[in-house]
Order: structure tokens, then sequence, then C-alpha cells
């Protein structure tokens, strides 16, 4: 693949994070993305393509996890790691933007580290991540641990995507994971469990700043109340605003037509 978007590598005390950017705006937008095998710093070009609405408003850093994972992988240690990758690039008054595990992620960095975040915004994530709601993560888990990068592949894809656009996808899915490699599942499957047991709801009062939240009543990955959960954890929040969607799955991030530009309009806003 021909990246005209080049990857960079920060690095911070024992550890390391990869990022990317795109954009010219004065503005700084950070989106911190959800789980996946391979590595986001693959897809540069394409994500600069699908965020292109911000590339005048904002200059965009997207940042992978951290090199090493931590021996606590858990979402708390994720995100001082990505805290700490922000401040050694000297990023403030951020627009952070975290899907799925990413969102769980961006949620503790409000939370912690109200100096880095000047508005929030995250999508199909969670405030409580049960066994119960999150089967499909065991799953995954499960099918990694085996070396089962196909069945991996396709378990994911088939939770994260609506079921036409599954479909559409599942021979390129079954051929990604046929090419998975050992260390990449491995690395999935740590990262996949360090959401397992996540629990914010009694830190809403934490996140001082707007908050933005979406979801789809249909997430197969973290189930349907997800977004709702969200919404009655942060009633009170009166710079707090959130949109269900409904036939788009749990990649609503991806899959909504409109996804993008409502967090655009959210950002922009003097006001929510």
């Amino acid at each position: 693949m021909n990246m005209t978007i080049r990857t960079e590598t920060v690095k911070t005390g024992d550890f390391e994070t990869d990022f990317f950017r795109f954009g010219r705006g004065k503005r700084t937008m950070v989106i911190i993305p959800g789980l996946s095998v391979q590595s986001v710093m693959l897809s540069a070009d394409a994500v600069a393509r699908e965020y292109s609405v911000m590339e005048d408003e904002f200059t965009v850093f997207v940042f992978d996890r951290r090199r090493p994972l931590p021996a606590d992988c858990s979402i708390s240690a994720l995100a001082r790691g990505s805290a700490a990758a922000f401040d050694a690039l000297g990023l403030r008054d951020i627009c952070l933007f975290g899907a799925s595990q990413g969102g769980m992620i961006s949620l503790e960095i409000a939370a912690s580290r109200p100096d880095l975040v000047k508005k929030l915004a995250v999508a199909s994530t969670s405030v409580n991540v049960t066994e119960e709601n999150a089967k499909a993560v065991g799953e995954w888990i499960e099918k990694a641990a085996r070396g089962d990068g196909e069945g991996l592949y396709l378990a994911f894809g088939g939770a994260l995507y609506p079921p036409g656009l599954f479909a559409m996808f599942r021979d390129a899915l079954a051929e990604a994971g046929r090419a998975a490699t050992g260390e990449e599942l491995e690395r999935f499957a740590v990262l996949a469990n360090a959401a397992r047991g996540f629990d914010f709801r009694d830190r809403a009062g934490e996140i001082r700043c707007p908050l933005f939240a979406a979801g789809s009543s249909d997430d197969m990955v973290l189930g349907g109340g997800a977004i709702e959960e969200i919404a009655g954890v942060f009633r009170e929040k009166t710079d707090f605003v959130y949109h269900v969607y409904k036939g788009y799955g749990h990649a609503a991030y991806d899959t909504a037509p409109d996804f993008r530009d409502r967090l655009y309009d959210f950002f922009t806003r003097r006001i929510i």
C-alpha cells in the first residue's frame, strides 16, 4: 500500500506510540480509534479521506496504542499512555474523539486530565462493560488465543457491521484474517481483554468539558442499550448531547453517512 501520510513515533519514558496527522487547521483534534487486529496506521490515507471535513478547521492526530503494552493493560493504563503521548507532543485544548474502546480510553483521559481536553466526543462505546453485554469480545479473545485469524475477522466484522455491509466485505475480511500474524493476534487479545470490567458510571461528574455521544440501537458488540445507559449516566450534565442511530450497527461512526458532519458541528460550535 502506497502511503502519502507519514506515520510518526513519539517516545515517552519507557514506551513509544505511533501516530499520524493530517489537516491544516489551527485547532487540534485527536482521534483514538477502536480495537483492531492490524494497526490503524496502515489506513492513514483512508482515515484522512473519511475525516476530510475536519482538515480546514483542525490539525488531526490519530494515535495507535502504546508499545510495548503495559503489564496492567487496563483502560486506565492505556489512557495514561495516550495522555503521556499528548504531553510529549505539546497538545492542549484538544477536541478528543474516541470510538468503541477508544471511547472508553477517551472518557478516562478527559476525567483524569481535564487540562488536556476542551471537548469530548465518543461513539459506540460503553460506561459499563459486563460479561453479559460483551460476549462478542470474549469470543474474539478466544479465537485470537487459538490463532484463528480468519475466524476472528469474520466474527469481528459480523458483530461490527450491518448484515448487508458485512456480506459485501466477507471475502476480504476472511483474506485479511488469514494474513494476520501471531504477534498481531496476541496483541489484539491483550487489548480486547483490557475492556472487560470497565465501569465509568460513578465518575460522570469528572467529565468537565462538553460531551457528545453517539451509538446505535442495534449495536451487537456492546448491546443496543449502551448509548441509552450513557445518556442516563450523564443526564444531569447540561453540556451533554447524544444521538441514537438505528440500522448502522456497532460501527455507526463509520457506516452512518452523517456521523462525521455531526462530529464537526459539535466540535466547531461555541456552545452545544
